[in-house]
């Protein structure tokens, strides 16, 4: 299965890339909220206590895009304590020197100058173009957090510039994405080889596939440490690019579907296995073509991995959306104020269908409230 414009038994989708805006009806920030908010993060470093994300940037876009943005200082505020400062310099980042720098987080400041000066002195998307096929193997990085802050970015300049007809005039959106590929750089991480499982014909099937890991315990390095194989995905050995997308498309509707029956297993870290990949698909439109089909496979591994490590053994019975509408489930998770939950159903409302929307419904009801 090397060609498949479309995965027997998966439902059709809008395609995004189609119309990057449309498949959440975002509400366009006329009060300049997100710069605002990323001014304000920028400040910080993408971590705290050494290892743990700074989920602010990307809970702030995700806010202001689904029409909370008048909440958003308030959220701000809430998180605050969580929020450490960029950590110590080293060694400037150069042309030269890049390849011994990856991979090292104490060069998280070192990795975010060397794209601040990058995307200053070019084009946003050359210097995503250049990098993205750098980066996109230390996928699992940063428990993938860095490329779902790199998606965020990229979509918020992407909705800028179909606003201004093509012009990117945000400094902070520029600067966040330069932040976000800084932290994916300092903390890029490879899974460990991992051998191929007989795959399925579908996008959840083959993610129904993914054998759970023996030990569930631990965090997250540990647990990928753990992974022998996934199993292949349709798709993955192909070089058609619109296949790649469309595969891609499928891959985060399975995820997000699949949350609804199997969050429980661990309620926070299961998200990723539907941002991240989501992420990746933000950012194909700024993307040359001929990087989808890689950025497929990479999304595929992340979301294979984050299943494999803390899948629940067994699915639950979930319950519907209640007939809430998008905009509404998008506000409750507002008012929940879980930045996890945030995102997902900020993901969950890119599917848009009512299974995504009781996916979203559960993780509102699986996560911690913080108002």
């Amino acid at each position: 299965m090397t060609s498949l414009p479309h995965l027997p038994g998966s439902p059709d989708l809008p395609d995004p890339l189609d119309d990057p805006t449309a498949s959440a009806a975002p509400v366009p920030d006329l009060s300049g909220t997100l710069d605002e908010a990323l001014e304000r993060l920028h400040a910080f470093g993408p971590e705290r206590l050494g290892w743990l994300s700074n989920h602010a940037p990307m809970a702030v876009e995700a806010l202001v895009r689904g029409g909370q943005a008048t909440g958003v200082h308030r959220w701000l505020d809430r998180y605050r304590h969580k929020l450490e400062d960029m950590p110590d310099r080293h060694a400037r980042v150069t042309v030269d020197n890049w390849h011994t720098a990856l991979g090292d987080p104490r060069r998280i400041a070192d990795w975010t100058d060397h794209f601040v000066r990058e995307t200053a002195e070019r084009p946003w998307r050359d210097v995503l173009s250049e990098w993205w096929p750098r980066l996109l193997p230390g996928i699992a990085g940063g428990a993938t957090h860095p490329v779902i802050r790199v998606g965020h970015a990229v979509r918020s300049l992407l909705e800028e510039e179909s606003a201004q007809d093509g012009a990117s005039r945000s400094g902070p959106r520029v600067a966040e994405l330069a932040h976000g590929l800084g932290y994916w750089a300092a903390r890029h991480q490879s899974l460990p080889p991992l051998g191929t499982l007989p795959g399925a014909r579908t996008a959840a099937a083959v993610l129904d596939a993914v054998p759970a890991i023996d030990v569930q315990e631990g965090g997250i390095q540990e647990r990928l440490g753990r992974l022998t194989a996934v199993p292949g995905w349709p798709a993955a050995a192909t070089n058609d690019p619109d296949t790649a997308r469309a595969a891609l498309t499928q891959l985060v509707t399975a995820a997000v579907h699949r949350y609804a029956a199997h969050g429980h297993g661990q309620p926070v870290m299961l998200v990723h296995a539907a941002t991240a990949p989501n992420a990746v698909l933000r950012a194909l439109p700024a993307l040359p073509r001929d990087l989808w089909p890689p950025s497929l496979a990479a999304a595929w591994a992340a979301s294979a991995a984050v299943t494999a490590a803390y899948t629940a053994p067994t699915p639950a019975a979930y319950p519907s959306a209640g007939g809430a509408t998008p905009q509404e489930m998008f506000e409750r998770a507002a008012a929940h104020g879980d930045d996890h939950t945030i995102k997902f159903t900020d993901t969950a409302l890119d599917v848009g269908d009512p299974q995504a929307l009781a996916a979203a419904r559960r993780a509102i009801d699986l996560n911690e409230p913080i108002f």
